[in-house]
């Protein structure tokens, strides 16, 4: 459901007339549930437990997509803009519930690695994603039915949540009622730097990640000339890389410490940036498609970097890094404007600047920064 904005933007680009800094309302309004919600959320989680969080979750998610229905038949953007809404609300659900649940599971030492496996399953099912949505979005007379793939996605989902309800999953509620409060998780939280760091980190992320895949098919169209169905196929490109990539990476990890395959990473994507930005090399959609790459593992090791060896802190960690997420609802509007008056192709100066941020953080703000290893190595001699 993230990959669907990728395809929806430029669709409703060409649906309501729009421009690109009104165009990016789509990505201000899917992400700023993850400035509202979180704490709500892990209040509910602790509360009722994870089935009953995860029920809500997808009946709220169903309930989403089926308001593109509506949208379609007013051809309201408003109507467009409460759905994304809708549907964000439940994602967060499972986001504030899942990550920190995955991180917790075994021994410290390979949450990097577990978080990299399951993000694999996500990238695999986003490389599918702009090839059947398009498919589906536009008919063979030229019509845009931009609701049609959320129609079957919402009938989808409630099955989904019909078959959760009857299982026999556990509620896994907390054994030890605690109490939750808004100050005391800042307060706790100051006491975890790397943490505190992480996410900012995760905020300029998010909005990285936000403005790479949203504005990729507006990049193809406008810069290189290709059509909807082509920048489709290099879409597909991108996320099949970054599934890729990410199945590697849970190999990798073994070998290479977090942080450093994070900063060499976030390097490769800055230089992936400019030369997307100043230069046309006859192969910018290979280019542009090979940011997949490098960002494939960027969430999942953030997300484990900030919440290392935090303890009983890691659920309402958890929160406080879903309260990043924000960051993708802040930077695309930045680069729509940008775009708007100085083409695609400089607007990828937001994203780029977001992995300068990412890549400091990486080698020196980490659990083990760079420097602090450096010093313990030279006291050690």
């Amino acid at each position: 459901m993230f990959c669907m904005n990728d395809i929806l933007l430029p669709s409703l680009i060409n649906h309501f007339k729009l421009n690109y800094t009104q165009a990016t309302m789509i990505q201000f309004t899917f992400y700023l549930t993850y400035v509202i919600f979180p704490l709500p959320i892990a209040w509910m989680i602790h509360k009722y437990g994870y089935k009953v969080s995860l029920i809500v979750a997808l009946l709220v998610c169903s309930t989403g997509c089926s308001l593109f229905i509506p949208a379609k038949f007013l051809d309201s953007f408003i109507i467009v803009l409460i759905a994304i809404f809708t549907l964000s609300t439940g994602i967060t659900v499972v986001n504030v519930a899942a990550n920190p649940f995955i991180t917790l599971l075994g021994d410290k030492e390979g949450a990097h690695i577990r978080m990299n496996f399951v993000q694999v399953f996500s990238r695999a099912g986003y490389a599918s994603t702009p090839l059947i949505a398009t498919s589906l979005i536009y008919s063979n007379t030229g019509e845009i039915r931009f609701h049609f793939p959320y129609m079957l996605l919402a009938a989808c989902i409630f099955i989904i949540a019909v078959l959760v309800y009857f299982s026999q999953m556990p509620s896994l509620k907390a054994e030890k009622e605690e109490k939750f409060s808004v100050p005391g998780l800042f307060k706790e939280s100051i006491q975890y730097r790397h943490l505190f760091f992480g996410v900012i980190a995760m905020f300029f992320y998010v909005g990285a990640e936000a403005c790479t895949a949203g504005f990729f098919i507006p990049y193809l169209r406008s810069v290189l000339g290709f059509t909807d169905s082509e920048a489709a196929r290099y879409l597909t490109l991108y996320y099949v890389f970054a599934a890729g990539m990410g199945l590697m990476a849970v190999i990798i990890l073994r070998y290479v410490k977090a942080h450093k395959m994070v900063g060499l990473f976030g390097i490769s994507m800055i230089i992936c940036f400019l030369i997307c930005i100043f230069l046309n090399t006859g192969y910018n959609e290979y280019i542009l498609a090979c940011l997949g790459l490098f960002l494939s593992i960027m969430f999942p090791t953030l997300f484990s970097l900030a919440i290392e060896e935090v303890g009983a802190f890691a659920a309402k960690g958890s929160a406080l890094l879903n309260f990043a997420i924000v960051g993708g609802s802040m930077f695309p509007p930045i680069q729509g404007m940008i775009a708007d008056r100085f083409g695609v192709n400089v607007s990828y100066a937001v994203p780029c600047f977001c992995f300068v941020i990412i890549t400091l953080y990486a080698f020196f703000f980490t659990k083990t920064p760079l420097m602090k290893r450096k010093t313990r190595l030279k006291y050690s001699k």
